[in-house]
């Protein structure tokens, strides 16, 4: 309603309209009520604020001159002041005018008898207009984020739920837009708060997580360094469940650093292997703030004091010459072998365009269809001298490391199958999915925690599958109902391809003596007959394939089982069955290098414990929701348990946080790192012409036409 214009100096300015909210009479502050506290003050006065369509602020304040106490606070109306002209400045955003000297406010006094606050004076009247209730919500004082929304919107932020959707979410959990209590904006600006509190406190919280982990479960391992100004510059961990696949699957291992993953640059190395169901697991990670030989060198020294077993048999990395060394180093009686997918991308870029076209197919066939070294270095040259590439320099250069990736040098020495690091490029991919550059350390520990999880939920999946059902046999013979009940589903399934391609081999007797037997076996593949030499050393009682396929992959080759099959041998021995790739491989103890046990304390970790808890708490609420009485029951006991929580947590010092005694220093946040992965990725001439659309002649080579509008066509016509 419009009120009369007053010259007090309380209300507004004389000619000013006066508007006095409507409101009921029990609703409105009063000159001498009483409250306990400031809080009760501003509540009560906030909630007549949501009432009326206007919005509030604290203001002035009278204070002791000695003890500091407030004795007088002033609580007015948002639109209060006016608007100060500065002089002109560079400004990130231009804020409208929303003040325009509002009068309405409320003033407590504290009452020194009862030690309580009372309105001394109250001014309703405003000279605005007040703000409709359809709108009010969205007014500064009547917005809040509560407890259980803050926790809700972490949660949701680490499942890697966008802000939008977050409000999607909030919304149908309030029943409307108007009745979730905050905006968007202040959902932004709560993950921005949060995450500014974690400033120069990154690396604290991750030493305190690792060390909470290493006191729940004494397996778990970690070392974090700095440098000389107490910097982190590295870091590696293995959880207990890594700890222990390496013990089972730690005869090969799959390394690539990737960048990107958190928000000071630091390159990720996560060390992978292959279970007994083909797939990917982590077996170790690692921040490193240099890609250098001393840094890959302390990587590998700490993964040899985590894992069980010794080293590994084969280590699959990039051509990394900084790597290269470290391994050399570390791991002396480990192969190293390079990943055959990058060398083989770069012949497009590194070859002529002509050379590439003409060639690529040979060089391919060249490369992974022959067996014996001889052959290939034979028809290696064959080629570059055909092609006129006997001085380039880039093949010369992979040539002198073909030890180290051509399938024929290096097929001897069990990979599980891999002749590349696509498989850790898979595993960046599938984490990426969780992770971001914008990452503080403790967030990507978090998130790739979850992610690894989920990555483990897989395995368990396939394991209960492997032991509640057996695999349907395709052929009808005993050595695949044999092998049926001893692999996994999945290394079941790549024998038996085996056995049958097996079934059309032609076999036959090349030499035999006293000492061995050797047979030429032909496999008609892809329209091709593929020879190969099958060897029986007769007094091993050994049956070896020139393909290596049983070195390479575990599973004896068709060429081999061909000759079973010949010689009536119904079951598989047992010195063809690799124990990695059983149903039951993660059978036996594993222990440290103390000789110490390595045990997977099943439902200690507080990911664990949280997801237990929680699941607790959500069972409870539903029930809780039946009814006001339920409801009312729960609060008390939770705001009774919460008390005792705080009481109990307050009584438990640093000093108590378990873990080795060398990461009890805390360690200041890294700074932003460059790295030779970190500028803009290099690209071939040949995915730069596809990006551009440029086409080549296939008549002349010109980049100007295609063969449509070649001139040597025309000229032919």
């Amino acid at each position: 309603m419009v009120g009369d214009s007053e010259e007090n100096d309380d209300c507004v300015i004389a000619d000013e309209m006066i508007y006095i909210p409507e409101v009921r009479n029990e609703k409105r502050p009063k000159v001498g009520m009483k409250f306990d506290s400031l809080d009760f003050v501003y509540d009560f006065y906030n909630r007549y604020a949501l009432l009326a369509g206007f919005s509030i602020r604290r203001h002035s304040s009278g204070r002791e001159k000695y003890s500091k106490e407030i004795l007088r606070k002033e609580f007015v109306c948002c639109k209060q002041g006016v608007f100060k002209k500065e002089e002109p400045r560079a400004v990130k955003r231009h804020r409208g005018i929303s003040r325009c000297g509002c009068k309405a406010r409320v003033v407590v006094v504290k009452v020194s008898r009862c030690k309580q606050y009372a309105f001394s004076l109250v001014v309703e009247g405003h000279n605005h207009t007040m703000t409709p209730p359809e709108r009010v919500h969205f007014m500064r004082s009547h917005r809040h984020i509560s407890e259980p929304a803050k926790l809700l919107t972490k949660q949701l932020g680490s499942a890697d739920i966008p802000t939008h959707k977050k409000m999607s979410i909030l919304e149908v959990q309030s029943g409307g837009m108007e009745k979730i209590g905050f905006t968007k904006k202040d959902i932004y600006n709560f993950e921005y708060y949060e995450s500014s509190l974690m400033k120069n406190h990154d690396v604290e919280l991750v030493t305190e997580y690792f060390l909470a982990e290493q006191k729940n479960n004494r397996s778990f391992y970690f070392k974090i360094e700095g440098d000389s100004n107490d910097r982190l510059t590295r870091c590696f961990w293995a959880d207990v469940t890594s700890r222990l696949a390496y013990g089972f699957y730690g005869d090969v291992v799959v390394l690539d650093t990737t960048f990107n993953t958190n928000r000071y640059g630091l390159p990720f190395a996560p060390m992978l292997g292959v279970n007994n169901h083909g797939q990917t697991i982590v077996l170790a990670c690692a921040f490193l703030s240099k890609e250098t030989t001393e840094s890959f060198i302390w990587m590998f020294e700490e993964f040899k004091k985590a894992m069980p077993g010794g080293e590994p048999k084969m280590i699959i990395t990039d051509q990394d010459a900084a790597m290269a060394r470290a391994i050399f180093e570390v791991f002396p009686t480990t192969f190293h072998r390079l990943c055959i997918w990058h060398i083989t991308t770069k012949f497009s870029d590194k070859l002529p365009r002509t050379a590439y076209e003409e060639y690529w197919k040979e060089f391919k066939e060249t490369i992974w269809e022959i067996d014996n070294i001889d052959e290939f270095e034979e028809k290696w040259h064959a080629i570059i001298t055909k092609s006129g590439l006997t001085d380039h320099s880039w093949l010369s250069s992979v040539f002198d490391l073909r030890k180290s990736w051509v399938p024929a040098y290096v097929k001897h020495i069990f990979a599980a199958g891999m002749s590349s690091s696509q498989r850790a490029e898979g595993s960046h991919a599938f984490f990426k999915q969780y992770i971001s550059r914008r990452n503080s350390l403790m967030d990507f520990i978090t998130r790739f925690q979850r992610a690894l999880s989920h990555q483990r939920q897989k395995e368990l999946l396939v394991d209960h599958i492997d032991a509640f059902e057996k695999p349907q046999c395709a052929l009808l013979l005993t050595m695949d109902k044999q092998m049926a009940e001893i692999y996994t589903k999945a290394m079941f399934q790549k024998f038996e391809q085996e056995l049958m391609q097996s079934l059309p081999c032609f076999m036959e007797l090349k030499m035999d003596d006293a000492s061995k037997a050797i047979y030429k076996v032909s496999e008609r593949k892809r329209g091709k007959t593929r020879v190969t030499e099958v060897v029986y050393d007769k007094y091993s009682d050994q049956w070896s394939c020139s393909c290596k396929g049983f070195e390479f992959i575990g599973i004896l080759c068709c060429h081999a089982l061909a000759l079973l099959k010949r010689e009536q041998i119904e079951y598989l021995p047992n010195k063809y069955i690799l124990n990695r790739w059983k149903k039951t491989a993660k059978s036996g103890l594993v222990s440290d290098s103390n000789g110490n046990e390595i045990k997977d304390c099943e439902n200690n970790s507080l990911l664990i414990k949280r997801s237990r808890m929680s699941r607790l708490a959500s069972d409870v609420i539903e029930h809780a929701l039946m009814s006001e009485e339920g409801c009312d029951v729960l609060s008390n006991n939770l705001n009774d348990t919460r008390v005792m929580l705080k009481l109990l947590n307050d009584g438990v010092g640093p000093s108590e946080v378990g873990g080795s005694s060398s990461q009890t220093r805390y360690l200041k946040d890294p700074k932003r790192v460059t790295h030779k992965g970190s500028s803009k990725r290099v690209k071939g001439a040949k995915e730069m012409r596809m990006e551009r659309g440029i086409r080549h002649c296939q008549q002349c080579g010109q980049t100007s036409h295609d063969i449509r509008r070649c001139p040597r066509m025309a000229n032919t016509s």
